[in-house]
């Protein structure tokens, strides 16, 4: 069967760390993402004819999606020129893995049309390459806008990572306030060192978090989605979402933190009407600080990136 010359790809957003899982845990989210459309060309070099975005640069070396398919191009030890069209769905700088969904979606275009040679793990090496150039060398949010789901990234030298069950009756609310965190300024507030108390709480947490979804049980989830090292550090950059994640908890939340590094926050609800009292108590909070936001109501996303059919 001839490799096609053009392919479209989609990839979900995501939920990175989910609440005390830094670096580690990341939730697809169904809804909005990013589709890459990557055309084969007989010039010898990658152009991005469309950013997705006015503030997104066209340099093939600043923009994930240029950057993962040149790296696939490199695994795969391909020669061939691309042309790149990117459609952005998902917010610039808004904590829901929109430059890993970019690369992930470039990366399973790229690989579709070159026969589909890489693995997935080097499908995830590949896409970290573009991430580490403008968010930082983490998966948390590439690992599940790939596969779906919820993942651990166990390492990633070299690359392991663990899909986790996702309780079948989770609503997700996700409520994006109308400010803007960038990748490089939330991890900059990180702490530099961790008294071994609040470690060993983390990791706790995580453990309990992993094991909640593993048995559907959502009340142990919401008590695990305790996050005592970046929350506290990046809460102050986030004007509204001590509020706002009040807010949720009163509305019936299992339980409410910042998504990536914000500004957008999640909460976690076991129906679909409570998560829309808890996007409305959301975004209630928000306005009462002046702070416009819009909220959505979902479901995790078990399906991952994808190549979309060929148009007619």
């Amino acid at each position: 069967m001839p490799h096609p010359t053009v392919v479209t790809a989609y990839a979900p957003g995501s939920i990175g760390n989910v609440g005390p899982g830094l670096d580690i845990l990341g939730l697809a989210v169904s809804g909005a993402g990013d589709t890459v459309t990557v055309r084969r060309t007989d010039a010898a070099r990658i152009t991005v004819r469309d950013p997705g975005h006015p503030d997104l640069p066209t340099d093939p070396e600043r923009h994930t999606a240029a950057l993962a398919a040149r790296e696939v191009l490199r695994q795969a030890g391909a020669r061939t020129g691309l042309e790149l069209r990117v459609q952005k769905g998902l917010p610039l700088a808004g904590g829901q893995g929109g430059s890993a969904a970019s690369a992930v979606a470039g990366a399973v275009a790229v690989n579709r049309l070159l026969g589909q040679p890489l693995s997935t793990s080097e499908l995830i090496e590949a896409c970290l390459v573009a991430e580490t150039v403008v968010a930082g060398r983490h998966a948390d949010n590439i690992a599940p806008s790939l596969l779906g789901g919820l993942v651990l990234v166990r390492s990633l030298e070299p690359v392991d990572v663990v899909s986790i069950p996702v309780p079948g009756n989770l609503w997700i609310v996700m409520a994006h306030p109308e400010q803007v965190l960038r990748t490089a300024e939330g991890r900059a507030r990180l702490p530099a060192r961790i008294p071994r108390d609040v470690a060993l709480s983390q990791a706790a947490q995580v453990a309990a978090l992993v094991a909640a979804c593993a048995s559907g049980d959502l009340e142990l989830l919401g008590r695990a989605l305790i996050d005592e090292i970046a929350e506290p550090a990046r809460a102050p950059l986030l004007p509204g979402f001590v509020a706002a994640k009040a807010g949720a908890l009163a509305a019936g939340a299992v339980g409410c933190s910042i998504s990536g590094s914000g500004p957008t926050s999640f909460a976690f609800a076991a129906a679909e009407a409570t998560a829309d009292r808890v996007a409305a108590a959301m975004q209630a909070a928000y306005r009462a600080q002046g702070i416009p936001c819009h909220a959505r109501v979902t479901r995790p996303d078990t399906r991952g990136a994808y190549v979309l059919p060929p148009e007619p």
